[in-house]
């Protein structure tokens, strides 16, 4: 979801809920205490340069159990930061919220409410370990027995490790 489709929604809210992907609500004491641009250079494990821009909400819960953040709120939150920041509307929403640690999620909206979807690490350079693109997706992946598991090698220069 992009800056520009979060604008979108808020201007027809009064309120605005957040929820996990799991169903467990963000308290609707929440405060949103960033609104920023997040810019990440890296290199893959294939030696390709990347980079990746996103904006960034933050998502905090305190104490405060009177506090509500309305939809127009938000809003202005989010165009002045597009003013003072330069934030371009296209960019891609992140938003950050505490769990154990702090955790990434992408943004949707269903059902009324704005949900944190979790987010996956990935391998951007499977062509060049070895890694078939139709992989299965971690949290489908077959159970394997260790005893299976130490019978496996994987010979240098393989790609495998």
């Amino acid at each position: 979801m992009t800056i520009k489709e979060v604008k979108a929604i808020l201007e027809n809210r009064e309120e605005i809920q957040f929820e996990l992907a799991s169903g467990e609500k963000v308290p609707p004491h929440f405060h949103v205490t960033e609104v920023g641009e997040v810019n990440k250079k890296f290199i893959d494990c294939g030696g390709t340069i990347r980079d990746e821009k996103k904006a960034n909400f933050q998502l905090w819960t305190a104490d405060d159990v009177d506090h509500r953040l309305s939809a127009k709120k938000l809003l202005s939150i989010i165009k002045l930061s597009e003013k003072q920041l330069f934030l371009s509307e296209h960019l891609e929403v992140e938003v950050e919220y505490q769990s154990t640690t702090i955790g990434k999620y992408e943004l949707t909206f269903e059902n009324e409410k704005f949900v944190l979807q979790p987010t996956l690490t990935d391998c951007l350079a499977k062509d060049k370990c070895g890694i078939p693109e139709n992989k299965i997706p971690r949290s489908k992946k077959p159970k394997m027995k260790l005893s299976e598991f130490q019978k496996m090698q994987c010979e240098p220069n393989s790609g495998c490790c």
